[in-house]
């Protein structure tokens, strides 16, 4: 008898296994999906799910002009946020990522304005260090006579006399140019077009209507090794194309390494927190915490490498009590190997030494006197320090005001949200009422209002200390 096929259930995993092999819309349109049933939850697995799917957007899509690829990357983004509102994390990358491309385009338009100054720089310099550069050709005496020191219009005041001290001044200078000072002032003065001189009928016009005539070519080109101040290089369409292109390639790898550190960052902000584990918590201590949240079971588990302490663990019913008892016991769950992509949860804490206490939510207000320290995870952090976490994260930090308790939160630079709580009850989102209240008491049901929230939103002066990853 064949053994029965086991079929993948739509999560993290899945998604990131159909990545390679297909489209970029339909990618977008299965992580939308993912999103809307709630089959890809909780902000590690939906901040990496984002990042990954925004790799695959950008090493897909082909652009000259960085424009196009943030607005590519704001259309996803809206219909990703879209999505799940709630879950500010997506938001979070979405803007690391457009904010990432910015600095990218700006420095690459710094490096390119840079290189092009230097290189006309270094042209210019070697112009005129050369033995055999071309001499500008001299201009008529009649042209080079002229001053406006001396031949300007006729002022308005009193006459210049000969012998007077202006008059003096405005000869000194017309001897130190070479210059005759008894020389007439010609009566117009020709215009060309480049530094050769014209030798056919000249352009004559006046010195205040110079610009608006627009001059003839010269028939004799301007000497080799010479040009323009204004133009540093032959520009043509053609070079023009090849230096975006060009330009846009290296811009598209930076971009595409950013993206990549972003990702390697959400899996390594966990044990940079737990890094600062040994710093808080010291030896018989009595921690409270609750929920199963990986970060704050790492910072126990650092800790516990040179700390013995005990822990009071709330089991979070009816929504993350299931996932508890699997962190406490050690016993893997799908949520937990889906939040951590392939790897499972391995080591309780009771096997690190850790003498953990399981207790009801209804409990936290009786034993809070016993505790030293309340250490929790967050879901996200708004803008005026609050935090939106687990339900049953509210009470904990009200009794622990109530008894003077510091409460601790462990959370990565990721969750950090923007986003202000005007009104702090569209941020909670609610669960499936019938885990508190079975529908087999059908009578009772119609006659109560059953709501069970999942988050609850813990205001910032609850709040004593943050640890996060940076």
């Amino acid at each position: 008898m064949a053994a029965p096929s086991t079929a993948t259930s739509p999560g993290l995993s899945s998604f990131l296994k159909s990545l390679k092999g297909t489209p970029v819309e339909s990618s977008i349109e299965h992580l939308v999906s993912l999103f809307k049933r709630r089959q890809i939850r909780k902000s590690r697995p939906c901040a990496i799910a984002t990042a990954h799917l925004l790799l695959r957007v950008v090493s897909a899509s082909k652009w000259t002009d960085v424009s196009r690829l943030i607005e590519r990357i704001q259309v996803v983004g809206r219909r990703l946020c879209a999505a799940q509102p709630r879950e500010m994390v997506v938001g979070n990358i979405i803007r690391r990522v457009l904010g990432m491309i910015r600095e990218e385009a700006e420095e690459d338009r710094e490096d390119d304005a840079g290189a092009f100054s230097d290189a006309g720089t270094e042209s210019r310099q070697g112009s005129l260090h050369r033995g055999d550069r071309p001499q500008r050709p001299g201009l008529s005496s009649s042209v080079s006579m002229f001053s406006p020191l001396r031949h300007g219009i006729e002022p308005q005041g009193p006459p210049v006399l000969p012998g007077s001290d202006i008059q003096d001044r405005a000869d000194d200078v017309l001897m130190a140019s070479g210059s005759d000072p008894s020389a007439q002032r010609p009566p117009l003065l020709t215009s060309h077009m480049s530094y050769a001189v014209n030798n056919a009928a000249p352009n004559v016009t006046s010195m205040f209507s110079l610009l608006s005539h627009p001059g003839t070519p010269s028939p004799i080109a301007t000497p080799p090794g010479m040009r323009s101040p204004a133009a540093r290089g032959t520009l043509t369409p053609q070079n023009l194309t090849i230096s975006n292109t060009t330009s846009s390639t290296e811009l598209k790898g930076e971009i595409i390494n950013g993206i990549e550190e972003i990702i390697d960052e959400l899996s390594q902000v966990d044990d940079q927190i737990a890094s600062y584990a040994l710093e808080h918590i010291h030896s018989n201590e009595i921690i409270l915490t609750h929920s199963s949240s990986v970060t704050v079971q790492k910072f126990l588990l650092r800790a516990a490498t040179k700390r013995k302490f005990t822990v009071i663990h709330a089991e979070s019913y009816p929504n993350d009590h299931e996932a508890t008892h699997a962190a406490i016991m050690g016993i893997p769950s799908r949520d937990r190997e889906d939040e951590l992509g392939s790897v499972a949860f391995q080591k309780p804490l009771t096997a690190a030494g850790i003498t953990v206490i399981l207790i009801p939510d209804s409990a936290v207000f009786a034993l809070m006197s016993r505790v030293n320290k309340v250490i929790l995870g967050t879901h996200a952090v708004v803008a005026n320090g609050g935090l939106v976490a687990a339900a049953g994260a509210r009470t904990i930090a009200k009794a622990a005001r109530m008894h003077r308790t510091p409460v601790v939160i462990v959370s990565g630079v990721y969750k950090l949200s923007p986003v202000y709580p005007y009104d702090f009850e569209s941020l909670i989102e609610y669960g499936d009422a019938s885990k508190i209240f079975g529908y087999e008491d059908g009578d009772l049901v119609d006659k109560v209002d059953v709501q069970n929230p999942l988050f609850d939103y813990v205001p910032a002066e609850l709040v004593d200390l943050y640890i996060t990853n940076l």
